[in-house]
């Protein structure tokens, strides 16, 4: 068996695209060609400064194919589905303080700080999206109830 494929230093292919529904529906979830660039840009961008930070973790959802989407009830032109986003939180840091540091310290195309409680270390968790570095990242930040979106963390 070959070993996993390294897209930066400290995160590798599989854990990426691992996805406890598309083994238990027998979805296929690797990225094309193009989806596995976002994916190292997104990792070497955004994953790799955030964890020379604040430490070790592996993100709870990256990729996802457009049929995992639509099996999750996501769209499939959603950012994951090509390979531009990851969702994550990091054991002992407030997402919001998470959140706060990559607004404030990396590129990123969007930013979202979702299902977060004020005052609850660990509520919800962040969503990042990475474009390219040949493409305008937007920097657009958010935060998601679970009903609306809001401009902004606070």
């Amino acid at each position: 068996m070959a070993p996993p494929l390294k897209l930066s230093p400290h995160f590798d292919l599989d854990e990426l695209t691992k996805s406890q529904t598309a083994l238990r529906l027998g979805i296929y979830n690797q990225p094309d060609p193009e989806a596995l660039q976002y994916l190292t840009d997104l990792c070497n961008y955004i994953l790799e400064p955030v964890r020379d930070r604040f430490g070790a973790f592996s993100p709870s959802s990256a990729y996802r194919s457009p049929d995992l989407c639509k099996a999750i009830g996501s769209k499939p032109t959603s950012q994951h589905a090509m390979g531009q986003a990851a969702d994550f939180e990091i054991v002992g840091v407030d997402n919001l303080t998470l959140a706060k540091w990559i607004q404030y310290n990396e590129q990123f195309d969007q930013l979202i700080l979702e299902y977060y409680t004020d005052g609850k270390t660990n509520s919800g968790w962040v969503h990042c999206s990475y474009v390219s570095p040949a493409l305008s990242n937007r920097k657009d930040v958010l935060r998601y109830d679970g009903v609306s979106y809001q401009k902004g963390l606070e």
